[in-house]
């Protein structure tokens, strides 16, 4: 008889299956797989109660087939082979399986051991447009990410950005993100200036580290080898210039990290998929951490999350499809809190619908 966790877990792939079949055709197909076999989702039963999620068994299996890339499943994974074979080959489910039992150790410590950790550079898109609405105002940005994983967010006044249509900023750089646009969303006319820049995680990614540098890899997901060339290319940049990281519990690091900040510059808090991680307690302490600090601070808050998944976040009232990505401006001035929802957009920045 299946247990609770059996039906919910079969549940989350069948749901991770169903979301990224149009642009993870792989993944569908593993989390398919997987959905309907005990033996492969019940190992997620290894991580941590938060941390059980499909995405997390993926990166894990992903990191493990970068060290070992001879491995036959490497020829389904596009960033892997130049001709992948068919996700909806029949060999694939088996493959899997196979490769997972031979590395069940290196498995189960990855799952026992790391979190989702997503550095995606492209909702740096996102970032730098609410940026360009504050630059007039406040002056130089100390920008500040909470849930930084590496660190790679911080260093978006380095990459290059092109709106389609809309324009574009910054740059040249190796790292190039494009954005579809609707709506006609204000690209700033010049790269708003950065004066600081410090992140904070639970476990920062050095991203100087090989070992450390593979799972912000393995965590992109190998259809989109697009992403993962930009990945590298990123992190190749923040190698030799690495942004300051802090270890600290998201929402006791705040007033701290905000007070040293704010000597820099006016001080900009950003998450992007972070908070969906909190319990919902933990997500009702940091608003309220946020809005006790800027009761005497003028500070913002830039955030790119999904209203369905942070319901305790402020979201527009008006939002038709609550699973949307919205993109945030959130500002304290003299102690008063104004909210302004400017977007709405792809979680890895792919396209924006500005409101």
């Amino acid at each position: 008889m299946l247990s609770e966790d059996d039906v919910e877990l079969a549940r989350r792939f069948r749901h991770q299956s169903a979301s990224s079949a149009r642009r993870a055709p792989l993944y569908a197909a593993l989390s398919g797989a997987i959905a309907d076999d005990p033996d492969l989702y019940r190992r997620l039963l290894h991580a941590p109660e938060q941390q059980r999620l499909p995405v997390l068994l993926l990166a894990a299996s992903h990191k493990l087939l970068l060290d070992s890339p001879d491995h036959p499943l490497a020829a389904w994974y596009p960033n892997l082979t130049e001709s992948p074979r068919d996700p909806l080959d029949p060999a694939l489910a088996a493959t899997y399986k196979d490769f997972l039992a031979e590395r069940e150790g290196d498995l189960v410590r990855l799952l026992r051991t790391r979190r989702t950790q997503t550095n995606e550079v492209g909702r740096c898109a996102m970032f730098v447009l609410a940026f360009g609405q504050l630059a007039g105002d406040v002056g130089p940005i100390a920008h500040l990410d909470v849930g930084a994983s590496g660190g790679l967010n911080l260093l978006l006044d380095r990459y290059e950005y092109r709106f389609e249509p809309g324009g574009a900023v910054g740059g040249p750089s190796p790292v190039v993100i494009t954005t579809g646009t609707r709506g006609d969303p204000p690209v700033p006319a010049a790269m708003p200036v950065v004066g600081a820049r410090c992140g904070i995680d639970v476990a920062p990614i050095d991203v100087t580290d090989d070992d450390e540098a593979h799972w912000l890899e393995a965590c992109v997901w190998p259809d989109q080898a697009d992403r993962f060339q930009r990945l590298r290319a990123a992190i190749e940049l923040a190698r030799r210039e690495p942004p300051e990281l802090l270890a600290g519990d998201a929402t006791a690091s705040l007033a701290p990290a905000i007070e040293r900040m704010a000597r820099a510059g006016h001080p900009v808090v950003t998450n992007s998929w972070v908070l969906n991680y909190l319990p919902p307690d933990g997500r009702t302490a940091y608003v309220g951490e946020l809005d006790r600090i800027g009761a005497t601070v003028d500070l913002s808050w830039v955030y790119v999350e999904s209203p369905v998944a942070t319901p305790e976040l402020p979201a527009p009232d008006d939002l038709e499809h609550r699973d949307l990505t919205v993109l945030s401006l959130v500002t304290w001035r003299d102690g008063v809190r104004t909210v302004r929802h400017l977007a709405t957009c792809h979680p890895h920045g792919f396209w924006i619908h500005w409101r």
